[in-house]
């Protein structure tokens, strides 16, 4: 892109962000589920999500698999226009907009031994919440992240993201650099953040929904190098920008003499649980990427 699309696309991303800040955090949410659930299902990764339904829940029916690929589009519009007021949300709120967690003794008893946390989640109700709500408890966390393109609103994310953390803490990119200065910061004693549910050519093949997909180890091996216990959780959405943090008892996995097996026994742990919380609620899953192995999307047939 030339400086003068950088900047334009800039502009267009200053004046959406503002314009959802402007809207009440229920309303932003509401706008942003019609737009995205309207036109979603019109374009053609929407077919990658139906392909990823067939071979993840083959007893889904097609009607099924529309409305969870419609339901897919809904969360991610509403993830979006949530962004903004994220940081804003009131905890324990009675109704309306706010969040709250489920399994906060989980998070206090985790901070109490003292050791490195990795926090792992998926891209399931709206991931952006994790972050902030986790730094309340006093455990700000760093994390991974891929960079967008145009600097510009590069940045500009990475300020909502702090402005709502309430802390300026380290964000990793993807990639060799940013593992190796991960693993600086937890030798720190600092905490580390990981989305883990997108495909990672370069990791190792777990199993997910009965298939191989090829799954980052970071998490797994990084707990294994720092004796850092990991909490897993996931965002679920009870309206709109009404947010719940589920947070599940730490994994404190007890190594063995076999560090591989131990990478790959942990990793499909995870895995597990990321498809526990899928099968809860199908449509609050990302499905909008090839998460499997290409030669199974390039063997199957379409099921009506």
């Amino acid at each position: 892109m030339t400086s003068l699309s950088y900047r334009a696309e800039a502009l267009i991303v200053r004046i959406l962000l503002g314009g959802l800040r402007i809207l009440p955090p229920s309303v932003a949410s509401t706008l942003g589920g019609s737009v995205a659930r309207t036109i979603g299902p019109l374009l053609p990764v929407s077919k990658v999500a139906d392909q990823n339904l067939q071979m993840a829940m083959p007893q889904m029916t097609r009607d099924e698999r529309r409305k969870t690929v419609r339901d897919c589009w809904d969360n991610l519009g509403r993830t979006v226009s949530e962004f903004p007021h994220v940081g804003r949300l009131k905890q324990n709120t009675p109704s309306g907009p706010g969040w709250q967690v489920e399994g906060a003794e989980h998070l206090e008893a985790a901070k109490a031994t003292g050791r490195p946390i990795i926090f792992f989640s998926g891209h399931i109700g709206n991931w952006e919440l994790m972050p902030p709500v986790v730094a309340r408890f006093g455990m700000p966390f760093a994390s991974f992240y891929r960079a967008a393109s145009n600097p510009t609103v590069d940045s500009i994310i990475h300020a909502l993201r702090r402005e709502a953390m309430g802390a300026d803490v380290p964000m990793f990119p993807k990639g060799s650099k940013g593992a190796r200065a991960a693993l600086r910061h937890l030798s720190k004693d600092g905490h580390l953040g990981v989305l883990g549910d997108q495909k990672m050519n370069d990791g190792i093949e777990a199993q997910l929904f009965g298939r191989p997909a090829m799954t980052a180890s970071a998490t797994a091996v990084f707990a294994l190098r720092h004796n850092a216990l990991i909490v897993t959780g996931h965002v679920r959405r009870d309206g709109p920008a009404r947010l719940v943090l589920v947070v599940d008892e730490p994994i404190d996995f007890q190594p063995t003499e076999n560090r591989q097996a131990d990478i790959l026994s942990l990793t499909q742990r995870l895995n597990d649980r990321l498809q526990e919380w899928i099968e809860e609620k199908p449509g609050s899953w990302l499905w909008l990427h090839r998460r499997w192995n290409k030669d199974l999307y390039r063997n199957m047939t379409t099921r009506c």
